[in-house]
């Protein structure tokens, strides 16, 4: 039931749990039963005094972590769920030239502030601070994770989102050049130039563009000031070389739609806060391949009973 119960809506569960075990159960005890395990499997994280998941690392490996925000809408509004992914370099797959696959991760969820939540991020992340640059980050240049990630692994990689960048670049230059040639010709050139470490060649072919428009002047302030800002994190030529060679945060973006957005953002749902949680623990657990964890609470609450 509590698998049932994480995988898709209760009232789903319902129908699935009848037609494999031909077993009825209502749509309300798959609730009951999967938050109860969802809370126990909670407070059993929070008990850990360490972090009890740890990939295995072999020498000279590089292990990714990443962490970003989604919303989600509780009955007290919307409100953001943060998560975080950590997997290694030698896990990620390539299917296709645009497409890949990562076979192991280790998630950590959390429903509130960022200072909780990189707490228990980083109970998972400081069993990798030995390998110093060779823990990367990927992150599109949040604030509140730049100014965690710089205090807490001043030796790690730390590497600004390439995609975020050239993101912020292509919103500019749409308001710059109305010409499409001109500007797709324009762009290529800042996209060449990023990709081989020419941040500081694209800061100063957008502080030459010059326009009487408010607009655009103030767009163009905007973009210098992001690209000063994270010059540090802008090395992609070198970044291209780490472990798996990622300079986006693609892998973050889809475990949010794995982990959160497929379970929890489903039509007409709203959560209580501590509900939320539970489901979000129980969908790390199952993602990160720990549903051992699960069953182990199940069979320690029978023997108790």
């Amino acid at each position: 039931m509590v698998y049932a119960g994480q995988l898709d809506c209760y009232s789903n569960s319902e129908e699935v749990l009848l037609q494999m075990l031909d077993v009825e159960v209502s749509a309300m005890q798959v609730y009951r039963v999967t938050d109860t395990y969802g809370t126990m499997l909670e407070e059993a994280a929070q008990q850990e005094e360490v972090a009890a998941d740890i990939l295995e690392i072999r020498p000279g490996e590089v292990v990714y972590g990443m962490a970003d925000g989604t919303m989600i809408l509780t009955r007290q509004g919307w409100s953001e769920a943060k998560l975080g992914r950590i997997f290694r370099a030698g896990d990620c797959i390539d299917q296709s030239k645009d497409r890949g696959w990562i076979r192991q991760s280790l998630y950590e969820g959390y429903l509130g502030g960022c200072s909780v939540f990189t707490d228990r991020f980083e109970r998972k992340l400081d069993c990798y601070e030995y390998l110093k640059e060779n823990l990367v980050f990927i992150t599109d240049g949040a604030v509140w994770i730049k100014n965690w990630l710089r205090d807490a692994y001043p030796q790690a990689t730390i590497i600004l989102d390439f995609y975020h960048a050239y993101e912020h670049l292509c919103d500019f230059a749409k308001e710059y050049f109305k010409e499409e040639k001109l500007r797709h010709c324009w762009l290529e050139t800042q996209k060449a130039l990023l990709l081989d470490s020419g941040v500081t060649e694209v800061i100063a072919n957008i502080e030459h563009l010059k326009s009487g428009k408010k607009k655009v002047k103030e767009m163009k302030k905007q973009l210098l000031a992001y690209y000063l800002n994270n010059l540090d994190r802008m090395d992609y030529k070198r970044y291209a070389q780490i472990g798996a060679g990622l300079i986006g945060s693609g892998p973050i973006e889809s475990a949010h739609r794995q982990v959160i957005q497929k379970r929890m953002k489903q039509s007409g749902q709203r959560w209580s806060p501590d509900g939320a949680q539970s489901m979000l623990q129980l969908r790390c657990c199952r993602l990160s391949g720990k549903w051992g964890k699960v069953i182990s609470l199940i069979c320690s609450s029978a023997k108790a009973a």
